[in-house]
């Protein structure tokens, strides 16, 4: 019987199934670099899009501008898109060079490390999210008691762009969070019976 690629022979020692296994493991650097490239993407997006948002509101024959850079939340989250864009970039020109030289790139330590990374950037975008997405919210619809006022019905263009940034965002930290599950992947089968994805046995 196998299963992914395993097999269990008549000694009831693991053995790999090399065409299975090469097939797997290119899927899963395609579904790598495809993400990386989306993360990317939407981090540059969210960071242009809320690092360039401004409106000016004539009130009382007084001029008042909004910039993403009065709400620290906001400044948080363009910085944060700004560390994930670049990191993916990094990361998918790493896919890149593995894809064309045709090799399985990890080892354990270098394994750790991009496993650790994704999950560093995961945090980190989703509480940048996180706390863009809750100062928005007060933007938005205010707080009564606290008699903050509702800052969208002023600089409505302003709010519609930050909003589309943090949509750019959530996209980004979620599929960051996939990533995340795929470099978990790739570490944890170098700790297989295998190690490392060699054939040792026969049908």
């Amino acid at each position: 019987m196998s299963y992914l690629g395993v097999g269990v022979s008549p000694g009831n020692v693991p053995v790999y199934h090399g065409s299975n296994l090469k097939a797997v493991d290119r899927r899963v650097r395609i579904a790598e670099l495809v993400l990386r490239c989306l993360i990317c993407g939407l981090g540059v997006l969210a960071a242009v899009l809320i690092g360039s948002d401004t409106q000016i509101k004539e009130i009382f024959s007084i001029k008042k501008k909004a910039k993403f850079t009065d709400m620290k939340a906001l400044v948080f989250l363009v910085v944060a898109s700004g560390l994930a864009a670049a990191y993916s970039l990094v990361q998918g020109l790493r896919c890149v060079v593995s894809m064309v030289r045709g090799s399985v790139l990890f080892n354990k330590p270098l394994a750790w490390a991009i496993f650790s990374g994704d999950q560093m950037m995961a945090y980190l975008m989703l509480a940048a999210v996180a706390a863009a997405a809750q100062s928005s919210v007060f933007a938005k619809f205010g707080e009564p008691d606290l008699q903050w006022m509702q800052i969208c019905t002023m600089y409505g263009k302003f709010c519609n762009q930050v909003g589309e940034g943090i949509a750019s965002a959530l996209f980004a930290s979620l599929s960051m969070v996939a990533l995340s599950g795929i470099s978990a992947f790739s570490l944890f089968r170098l700790y297989g019976g295998n190690k490392g994805g060699k054939i040792s046995g026969r049908w």
